[in-house]
């Protein structure tokens, strides 16, 4: 059975995780969190500043670390980083612990909201659009196989984002 009281949005960089799942907490009474924001908080650094010093695998173990933290909590709805997906491990604790809802938008629509973003570390390439394309096509089958919703996102407002999950959350937590 799905916890329907810890809902986590994955998704790419610029899906609109944060966004959106700031608004869909208020709605439901629930507590928000953002991975990204949780780690900088418990290491008192910017995540540019941890893949700098500790590399991205260091960033992702301490990643895995606040995520298996976080999903055992309830009333919950957590934003994950774009990446938490990679590790099979992540995905097990998001898919098994939560209900997990995809915000799809297409790499034009993310390069377009991402582009003038500094703080993006896996963005600070020669070609970032290319970077956001290679890193979609990588990515979107993990977040495919973690998602107990997905949500086809880029065209409307966030608060229609959230009308769109919450409704799909109806529906799955229903049953």
């Amino acid at each position: 059975m799905i916890n329907c009281r810890c809902i986590v949005l994955v998704g790419m960089p610029g899906s609109g995780k944060t966004t959106v799942g700031r608004e869909l907490a208020k709605r439901l009474g629930l507590r928000f969190a953002d991975s990204d924001h949780e780690i900088e908080a418990r290491t008192g650094v910017k995540i540019p500043t941890i893949f700098e010093i500790e590399g991205e695998d260091g960033f992702r173990k301490r990643e895995t670390q606040t995520l298996d933290e976080l999903t055992t909590e309830s009333d919950l709805v957590l934003a994950t980083g774009g990446g938490a997906v990679i590790n099979p491990l992540n995905r097990t604790l998001l898919s098994e612990r939560c209900a997990v809802v995809y915000l799809n938008v297409p790499p034009h629509i993310l390069w377009e909201r991402t582009r003038h973003d500094r703080s993006r570390p896996l963005l600070q390439v020669p070609d970032p659009k290319g970077r956001l394309q290679q890193l979609y096509t990588a990515r979107d089958p993990l977040y495919r196989e973690v998602a107990h919703i997905i949500v086809e996102g880029g065209r409307g407002t966030p608060h229609a984002m959230v009308r769109m999950v919450e409704k799909e959350l109806q529906v799955l937590c229903a049953h």
